[in-house]
């Protein structure tokens, strides 16, 4: 049932190479009465689709064959059935349904509704072209007591998803866990005993669905779990610990390790690895203040995940920042021990680059401003030299190209091969009817730009003469297949390639869609 992962080749194409075509299939009409408009318009959507399909298919020449272009989700944000199917709450849940947290009042209570949808957003995929798939298992709906024997209704809906993309020939990526923690499990990850239940939890879940995946994603981004959801409170389950926080992060690492020797010994077929979030961090100034706070945050962003993962150590810390992050000098050599497991691929989730500078004058963040941050001894601080992306970050791809030549410069013959997750832009996406047709589109451009101004700036990297020439770059996801719940922004920024209708849940791929299904095709 299964199709190989591999893409056949690249597609060939003259003509400039384009990222985003057309903006719109819509323009003046012209000729005479209905059917002179009615031609005009036929022509001009004839005229779209081959300038959009030239333009893709010499996109897709610039991709190597060997390359994976796949489309991703996690399941807190898509499935919805918060209630259903015996899943019980998880701490987002909790977190989303407390006043104020999430912009409009949101919930995930049914997002984009695909616990019941599966069959029709499989369909969406082989429309697409995919050959690969990552989504996430809710442990929730899985063991919704966080212990114990996996629910048999959220098996069958994941044995469901499997059996439907397996028919269509599409290869799954699983992730265990994508920031779901169940609600039961007390204290969450700063308990040192959640790092044991997820283990337990990986070996249940692996040994039961582990000939059917191909790429195995033990945690998704434990960086921003620790900072975001336990130090600076603005996301589940909203603690504001600021370095009190470190041990969360210690004990995410700690469950990856027990967790990836529980695939093994389950065992699994497929690939093992982890996503961590990366962002590359630099001083504002060239002062010696800014200097050290900004190799402190690169130390718990991003250096304390990968050097623990990849190297079996943490990060050297500075004299003065000891006591600070003391669960980093004192951690023992048996657990990193544990932590450092042979790994089949290594993922990096990258968004933008973070700037530091030295004096907490607090910081305002697209999702709102956490107090928290107010009281740390640095700031973020802007970058006015790039454009914005609507959640109010620097949009700048080449930064990924950097982030990638740091990690090949660290960790050298460590690094496994690389995957990039989660790469996707949230807009605001109008619905719009086209004149001549009156069906529904949406026009994406900007995301198509910014999807293929990253791909591109991660292939300049790892090419022949780039600054990450050394790394072997394996495979790229697309965040995300549908518009869904995007935590603490709601549903005010969207990020699918399709979009999901709030209140019918009808879905509609948008222009990204059509473009991402051409450079699929011109691969084949």
């Amino acid at each position: 049932m299964r199709r190989g992962s591999g893409a056949g080749g690249a597609g060939r194409a003259s003509g400039p190479i384009g990222s985003s075509g057309p903006r719109s299939s819509s323009g003046a009409s012209g000729g005479h009465g209905a059917a002179g408009r009615s031609g005009a318009a036929s022509r001009r959507r004839s005229d779209a689709r081959d300038t959009a399909q030239g333009e893709a298919e010499a996109f897709a020449t610039l991709l190597p064959a060997g390359l994976e272009l796949g489309v991703a989700t996690s399941a807190f944000q898509i499935e919805g059935g918060a209630h259903d199917g015996g899943r019980e709450p998880s701490v987002w849940d909790d977190f989303s349904h407390q006043r104020g947290r999430i912009e409009g009042g949101a919930t995930a209570d049914v997002a984009a509704d695909h616990f019941h949808r599966v069959a029709e957003d499989v369909g969406l995929l082989a429309a697409l072209g995919a050959k690969s798939y990552s989504f996430s298992f809710g442990w929730p709906r899985l063991q919704p007591q966080g212990s114990g024997p996996l629910n048999r209704e959220g098996v069958a809906f994941y044995d469901r998803l499997l059996d439907e993309l397996l028919a269509v020939g599409i290869s799954p990526v699983a992730t265990l866990f994508h920031w779901d923690t169940p609600s039961a499990l007390r204290g969450g990850w700063l308990n040192r005993d959640t790092a044991h239940r997820f283990g337990d939890y990986a070996y249940a879940v692996g040994e039961l669905f582990g000939d059917r995946i191909d790429r195995w994603v033990t945690l998704h981004e434990p960086a921003t779990v620790m900072l975001e959801g336990y130090a600076f409170g603005r996301h589940a389950p909203g603690s504001t610990l600021l370095f009190d926080a470190l041990p969360v992060g210690h004990h995410l690492l700690l469950g990856h390790g027990i967790a990836v020797e529980a695939l093994r010994a389950a065992p699994v077929s497929g690939q093992i690895g982890i996503v961590n979030a990366y962002s590359r961090t630099t001083p504002q100034t060239g002062s010696d203040d800014d200097a050290q706070f900004s190799t402190l945050w690169d130390t718990v962003q991003n250096q304390m995940f990968g050097d623990a993962v990849l190297r079996g150590t943490y990060p050297a810390v500075a004299d003065e920042f000891s006591r600070l992050l003391r669960p980093l000098v004192e951690a023992s050599e048996g657990d990193l021990a544990v932590i450092h497991q042979p790994l089949d691929f290594y993922g990096i989730s990258y968004a933008a680059p973070t700037r530091i500078a030295a004096g907490g004058l607090g910081v305002v963040a697209a999702d709102g401003e956490a107090s928290a941050l107010g009281s740390l001894p640095f700031r973020f601080a802007p970058w006015p030299e790039f454009d914005r992306t609507p959640a109010g970050q620097p949009d700048a791809p080449e930064f990924l190209g950097v982030a990638l030549a740091e990690l090949g410069s660290r960790y050298g013959e460590a690094l496994p091969p690389v995957h990039v997750a989660g790469l996707g832009l949230g807009l605001a996406d109008r619905v719009v009817l086209d004149a001549a047709t009156g069906v529904a589109r949406i026009a994406d451009g900007r995301r198509i730009d910014h999807l293929t101004a990253h791909i591109v700036a991660a292939l300049d990297a790892v090419g022949p003469s780039g600054a990450a020439s050394g790394v072997r770059l394996a495979g790229i996801q697309l965040r995300s297949l549908l518009d869904g719940f995007e935590w603490t922004a709601g549903y005010s920024l969207r990020y699918g390639i399709v979009h999901v209708d709030p209140n019918t849940h009808d879905r509609t791929p948008k222009q990204s869609f059509e473009w991402l299904q051409r450079v699929l095709e011109a691969r084949m």
